[in-house]
Order: structure tokens, then sequence, then C-alpha cells
């Protein structure tokens, strides 16, 4: 049955691939100024100009632009970058894991601090805890990313210099394995290496996490204030279940159903505006890079991390309609 489930849903993730290469690709086409004079300089002649169009293909149609685009794109390429001189997708492979890394350790604190915040805030309806929660959970969504980091800056790793202003890692890196320097440094049981990415991962994280902790604190309030007026929570309070057994097993379960989608929305989410927070801490990851490659007209650039984000988006809501599946047979009989 899920087997038949996972099926049905593959042709469609793919067809969104294909959706998601087409515009990015024509979208990148449109943009103004010309890559190739950009990429020169004001200084260049005509023919140098013309001779970087002709190598980058450039003068060619659109179609036959695109159908060059796939091409590379099945082989792992992504054309060559006119600010780094680079194909697109070492610069990515260099710079993904930095802003994977950040995006995880954000979203684990998001979910970990949300969901008992939020049903904290929905046992105790009214309360004191209940209020600061509801006043938390606003300030997290209206404050900016950026005003909330240069706080933590000057706060605490300035003023009290408990932590680093900027950077992904002082001293040496650990070996590479999987560039993610958390992991790397527990693989390799590097323990300096680890401190060091930890203290300067606290920060960033934090601040990312920080909206997505918000609003998944607000979802699980309301789902869990449903939950506690449903007939089977009454039922159950009236035959003396243990309330741990109902808010664990049962009321969290159907409650955090409606909050999964939210979340693997954030997950890409995240991915895709992680850069003011990289900009703030000058961490070298993949949203950064965008954005300098959006300033400087970079077109393949562009397209490579943008297409980037789109698979990250929709192979996240593929897990989470699997992980739907899985929770809610009744979803897997539907469809």
């Amino acid at each position: 049955m899920f087997g038949r489930y996972l099926a049905k849903r593959l042709p469609y993730m793919m067809l969104v691939l294909f959706g998601i290469s087409l515009l990015i690709f024509f979208l990148a086409r449109v943009m103004p100024g010309d890559p190739a004079r950009l990429a020169l300089g004001p200084e260049a002649t005509q023919e140098q100009v013309q001779a970087l169009r002709h190598r980058l293909g450039l003068d060619q149609p659109l179609y036959t632009q695109y159908y060059v685009f796939v091409k590379g794109l099945l082989k792992g390429e992504l054309g060559m970058s006119l600010v780094t001189k680079r194909d697109v997708s070492k610069d990515l492979i260099q710079r993904l894991p930095a802003t994977l890394e950040l995006v995880a350790v954000a979203m684990t604190i998001a979910i970990l601090g949300g969901i008992p915040l939020g049903m904290l805030s929905a046992l105790h309806k009214d309360r004191t805890i209940d209020q600061l929660s509801r006043v938390f959970a606003f300030a997290g969504v209206s404050f900016p990313r950026f005003w909330i980091g240069i706080m933590f800056q000057i706060g605490i790793a300035y003023t009290l210099g408990l932590l680093p202003i900027t950077g992904r890692i002082s001293g040496d890196p650990p070996a590479h394995m999987t560039g993610l320097y958390l992991l790397d440094s527990v693989l390799t049981r590097d323990l300096a290496a680890f401190m060091d990415s930890f203290k300067h991962m606290v920060l960033p994280a934090v601040t990312l996490s920080l909206s997505p902790l918000a609003q998944i604190t607000r979802l699980i309030r309301a789902s869990m204030i449903e939950e506690l007026r449903k007939d089977y929570t009454i039922v159950s309070r009236t035959i003396g279940m243990p309330e741990n057994l109902n808010i664990y097993k049962y009321m969290l379960k159907n409650a955090f159903t409606a909050t999964l989608t939210v979340i693997g929305l954030l997950v890409g989410w995240l991915i895709g505006n992680a850069f003011i927070v990289e900009q703030v801490f000058s961490w070298p990851g993949m949203a950064r890079y965008g954005v300098n490659s959006v300033l400087r007209n970079d077109f393949n650039a562009v397209v490579g991390v943008t297409l980037v984000i789109g698979v990250g988006y929709v192979f996240i809501n593929f897990i989470v309609d699997l992980l739907y599946g899985y929770l809610d047979p009744r979803i897997r009989l539907k469809k």
C-alpha cells in the first residue's frame, strides 16, 4: 500500500522539477543587463564581449540554450560563473554544506523549542505562561532577523565576549568528509574543531531559528487547543486515562500532523532566506553567494542557486507527503 502511494507521488515530483528548471532558466535569461559586458567591464571592446557571449552560448536561441543547460545539468554541470570563473556546481558544492548545517541546527532549535512551548501554552491557556509565549511568538515573527543578529553580536559577542562575532570557525576546520563542520569534527573525533565550530554556530543558528520557532509555537498551541475540545479527549479524561499518555500519544500526534506541512515549508524557506543571517555573521554559505550573484548579474550562478532552493522545496514537500501517508493511513487510501 505504501509502495503504491510512493509510486504515485514520484511522477508529480519529476514534473514539478521540470517546470522549475524551465521557469528558472528563462527568468534568468530575461534579467536586465548584459552578463558578458558586466563580466568583462566597461573598457572591453565589442569584439571581446561578442566572443564571451559566443563562448557562453548567449548568442544561441533560447531553446538551444535550454537544451545545453539540461544536458549539462544531467552531467552535474551548471555552467561557468562569470565572477569566480569556475563551474557553478563546484561553487555550490563548496558553499552548500555551510548553509545546510546552519539551517539544520536552526530548524532543530525551532522544533525542539516550539513544540513544548506550544504545548505548555495550550495546556495553560490564558495563564501567565500562555501570555508570555504569545508575546514571544509575536516578537519572533515581527522583529527583523538582521536586527536580532546585530543585537546578539553587540550584546553577547562584543560586550560579554562569550561567543565569536562572525565566521564559521577560527582555527583549522576538521578533516573534510561531509563539509558539515559539526558532523565532521564528531566523525574525526576532533574536539577542538567541534567546540570552535559550535561556538561560531550558536548566534547565527539562534537568530535564524526565532521566526520558525515562533510559528511552530503558534501552530502547536492552536492545534492542541482544538484537540482539547474534541470528544476523544473529553472521554479519555472521563475514564481516567493517564494525562501524559493522552497528551503525548494522541493529542500531540494529531496536533503535529497539521504542523508538519508548515515545518516542511519552513525548511525550504530557511534555505532560501538565510542570506540575511549569512551576511550579518559573514557565514560562507550558498545564500550569501546567491545574493552576490544577483547583484553582479552572474546568471549561471543565479540559476544554480535558485534551482537548488527549488529542488529543496520539492524534495522536502515530497518527504512531508510520505510522512503524511505514513502517519495517517487514510491519506494513502484517498490517493
